[in-house]
């Protein structure tokens, strides 16, 4: 799949990314490689021991989903049903 790259929003890895420059990298002063490496894998490690149950997830997104369509719907006028 290919995005545009002023488009990073819309490529998932970059959902991966971005706390991991946050947490590990940015105002970081590591000395060597090696010592990077480390961090790396200790956040790696935390966020795989943290991580959420898929199932979970996809819960959150269909809440989500349910709750901007609520948004978009006019007071007053009955949620339309689709054929």
């Amino acid at each position: 799949m290919f995005h545009p790259t002023y488009a990073s929003w819309a490529n998932p890895i970059e959902a991966q990314f971005g706390p991991l420059r946050t947490f590990v990298i940015a105002g970081s002063d590591h000395p060597n490689h090696t010592v990077l490496a480390r961090r790396l894998q200790s956040y790696l490690r935390w966020r795989n021991a943290n991580a959420r149950h898929p199932d979970v997830l996809a819960a959150q997104r269909r809440e989500r989903a349910r709750i901007r369509s609520e948004r978009k719907r006019r007071w007053g006028q009955p949620a339309s049903r689709a054929a």
